[in-house]
């Protein structure tokens, strides 16, 4: 197996890296300090079709199998967003990996052609209702609960840290809930989608986070919101394994994510290395400087092999290859926590090459300095990706 990029792939590649530059990059300063989502891009990376590189034609997606390396597009999508902002990096991985996947995957006809069009087009966006206040790597601590009553599901509750769950053209949030008990006295969790215009369903304030400013992400509560029972995502019963596999997608995106970090690190480190002058010449002629430039180096190619190797199982799961849902599910736990871990270090080392300026907020470092630390907690914590890796290993890890 083989992670080289096609010729088509690195043409896409260039398009999206052209699109971030012309319309992201100029203002990913601006929206960061004003703490503004930019619906406007939503709309434009949509009619760019990144929304919709794993969705079918029927619903306005690009159609693109496996066998065409659908996923491996949307991760370099990621990447290359995630190099100029990684606020719209989160944005384009949310709505697609936990907005549109869980449809997609699991959706009846009827919910597929009643959502998905919008979604796909990027004049909708959708939240996935998984974490909670007492649940967040113990997903199964959920405690939003969900009744069936003259046949509409009403569920009680509230989630947090949800992403692109409050917007302007915020759809739905599909969430996880206690549907019942299982005989063995395990609650029964499902998945329901929720419209955000449901009665009972609030997107509370908006978070003030420590980065990702232009992303939206809020707490939400559900007092009696009613919807229909046919709102019920996939099968009964069904909604924790329904959120792990999508996590396992979710992983390997936001190492994409991480990647495209790590490479702006190094960008801005050898742009600044080299026009930053002291004792006569530019810094980078220093080991101690340029050691730390070449780690970055290191970081970058390691992160990206990594990634792109789980990206094309995926895709070759896709297509019919004789992929284990295992071997993909340990590919993506190491992707995840090797390349997050390291964009972490890499803006660390970016900040240091600056200097005191990289601790000013005119300069882009900064920015990365504080959108990197979630990297290593959201969709899977390190902590999380090590016990999934020492369980693939065979170790009776608890």
């Amino acid at each position: 197996m083989t992670f080289e990029l096609s010729p088509e792939h690195e043409q896409f590649r260039r398009s999206v890296r052209d699109f971030a530059e012309k319309e992201i990059a100029p203002h990913a300063a601006q929206w960061d300090r004003e703490h503004h989502f930019p619906t406007d891009v939503v709309h434009q990376m949509g009619q760019l079709g990144l929304m919709g590189l794993t969705a079918p034609e029927e619903f306005g997606g690009a159609g693109m199998a496996g066998e065409d390396g659908g996923f491996t597009s949307l991760c370099l999508a990621i990447e290359e967003i995630g190099r100029v902002d990684q606020s719209m990096g989160i944005t384009l991985e949310a709505a697609v990996g936990l907005g549109i996947n869980p449809i997609l995957t699991y959706g009846t006809d009827e919910q597929k052609a009643e959502w998905l069009p919008a979604l796909v087009a990027g004049e909708k966006i959708a939240g996935f209702g998984l974490t909670e206040p007492g649940a967040g790597s113990d997903a199964g601590a959920t405690r939003t609960k969900a009744v069936l009553d003259d046949g509409e599901w009403v569920v009680n509750g509230a989630k947090q840290f949800i992403t692109n769950s409050g917007s302007s053209i915020t759809s739905l949030v599909t969430v996880t809930a206690r549907t019942g008990e299982r005989e063995d006295g395990r609650p029964e969790i499902s998945t329901i989608i929720v419209p955000s215009d449901t009665p009972g369903f609030t997107a509370e304030k908006a978070y003030d986070k420590l980065g990702w400013h232009a992303s939206d992400t809020h707490p939400l509560s559900f007092e009696d919101a009613r919807v229909p029972e046919a709102n019920l995502l996939g099968e009964r019963g069904r909604g924790y394994a329904q959120f792990l596999a999508t996590l396992d997608d979710g992983r390997v995106a936001i190492a994409a994510l991480a990647v495209g970090c790590i490479q702006a690190c190094l960008d801005m480190s050898l742009q600044y290395a080299g026009e930053r002058q002291t004792f006569g010449g530019p810094i980078g002629r220093k080991q101690g400087l340029a050691f730390q430039v070449s780690d970055l180096q290191v970081m970058l190619d390691a992160s990206r092999l990594l990634t792109y190797k789980a990206a094309a199982m995926k895709d070759a799961m896709d297509a019919g290859h004789q992929v284990s849902m295992a071997a993909f599910k340990q590919a993506a736990a190491v992707a995840k926590l090797y390349t997050t871990e390291s964009a972490v270090t890499a803006t660390r080392i970016a900040t240091q090459v600056f200097g005191g300026y990289g601790f000013m907020e005119e300069y882009p470092v900064v920015r990365f300095y504080r959108d990197a630390k979630v990297l290593e907690i959201g969709e899977g914590t390190s902590e999380v990706q090590r016990m999934l890796i020492a369980r693939g290993l065979g170790l009776p890890v608890e």
